[in-house]
């Protein structure tokens, strides 16, 4: 059986011409990393920030699965102002998907990258760090787990982390985070997180666009469709990999090849996603021999990987499209009343004819505001049903 799946794997990981090559910057030579979570490796000036600020492609630790260092790239912007005494706070971005090959990060596309930082020019305008992880396994070696909480929460806290190490950043210890999509699940990932985690630091607030939450629901609904099923091959290529979870139950043999050609892609932009869509097409009519949902390991790490299943962390402002396809609202809507159920603080923001790609940056505004009030500590509006008697 383990032969067979390293077969798969094998194949899976083929086929990644046309990806941006990460250069030395990227790498460690020698031995493994040393070190603690959110030690800063390295920085160099990045060209092209908005607004007069200042940007940095960062390096830095964070830890992995095994609880073993790994290097996580990343962006650093600091704004023109004159930081505050006791350091300026921080905003951290967690992207939504671009892909599971190395080539992937959203660091790599130079000044193209702020453009996929939603709501990082309200940020800086209010002298907030912003900070962008591109996650573990994403412009560094090894594979990025994709829709791993664990992993994806720990490398947007480790960010901030980093930021304090960075001089010219002079960031402080309050922060708050805003994700879209796989940031989403990221940014709720690492509220739950922050207080063990990373306790040095002060979280103020969560913020996410059309989040991965209920990732069985999700699946149940997404598959089909165009974008439901990219997501599910990335998830299967990186899963297989992270946890040496058998492909043999859930794909069929005869799509193997189209799911390796589907992850040798990237989407952060526009111009990468166009070519992802013929070797979709591929998948179809079925590319899995079961539902992932119902077979396990596949099912236990489904609802592994599903956040609110420990406290919030901080209050939340959760905005959904009405017209996502993807993450359906119905969706969200549950998770959220989960969420008031526990007596968390949520104020749920629904946008009219919304879909899922726009999702982040039509929320962004209302996102940064709401951070806004949270830094000056304005009490946190939810919009939960008062609690029964």
């Amino acid at each position: 059986m383990l032969r067979a799946i390293a077969g798969i794997g094998a194949l899976l990981l083929s086929g990644c011409a046309g990806v941006p090559t990460p250069g030395p910057f990227y790498g460690l030579a020698g031995a493994g990393p040393t070190g603690r979570p959110g030690h800063l490796l390295r920085s160099e000036r990045l060209a092209g920030a908005p607004a007069g600020s200042t940007a940095f492609r960062v390096l830095y630790l964070s830890a992995g699965l095994d609880e073993q260092p790994i290097p996580v790239s990343g962006v650093v912007v600091v704004p023109p102002v004159t930081a505050p005494y006791g350091g300026r706070k921080v905003v951290a971005w967690a992207h939504p998907t671009t892909g599971v090959a190395r080539g992937c990060a959203p660091s790599l596309l130079d000044d193209g990258v702020f453009a996929t930082i939603q709501g990082l020019e309200e940020a800086l305008s209010l002298g907030y760090v912003v900070t962008a992880t591109d996650y573990p396994g994403l412009g560094t070696a090894g594979t990025h787990p994709y829709l791993v909480g664990l992993s994806e929460g720990r490398a947007v806290l480790d960010s901030v982390r980093a930021a304090r190490e960075l001089p010219e950043a002079q960031a402080g210890t309050e922060f708050a985070v805003f994700g879209h999509s796989q940031g989403g699940q990221a940014a709720l990932f690492a509220g739950q997180l922050a207080a063990s985690y990373a306790p040095e630091l002060t979280l103020v607030g969560v913020a996410a666009a059309a989040p991965a939450t209920d990732l069985t629901a999700l699946l149940e609904t997404a598959l089909g469709t165009t974008l439901g099923d990219g997501a599910a091959a990335f998830a299967l290529w990186s899963w297989i990999r992270v946890y040496q979870a058998p492909a043999s139950d859930i794909l069929r043999p005869d799509k193997l090849a189209a799911v390796g050609r589907v992850a040798a892609h990237c989407v952060a932009t526009i111009a990468q996603a166009v070519g992802i869509f013929s070797d979709l097409q591929s998948l179809r009519p079925s590319f899995l021999l079961a539902d992932p949902t119902q077979v396990e390991p596949w099912k236990g790490l489904i609802a592994l990987n599903a956040p609110g299943q420990a406290p919030a962390g901080a209050p939340l402002h959760i905005a959904q499209g009405t017209k996502d396809t993807l993450v359906r609202p119905a969706v969200t809507e549950e998770f959220v009343a989960q969420l008031c159920r526990r007596g968390e603080r949520v104020q749920y923001v629904e946008m009219p004819d919304v879909g899922h790609i726009e999702a982040g940056q039509k929320s962004a505004s209302a996102a940064i505001t709401w951070i806004l009030n949270r830094f000056e500590l304005a009490p946190a509006p939810s919009t939960c049903p008062p609690a029964g008697p």
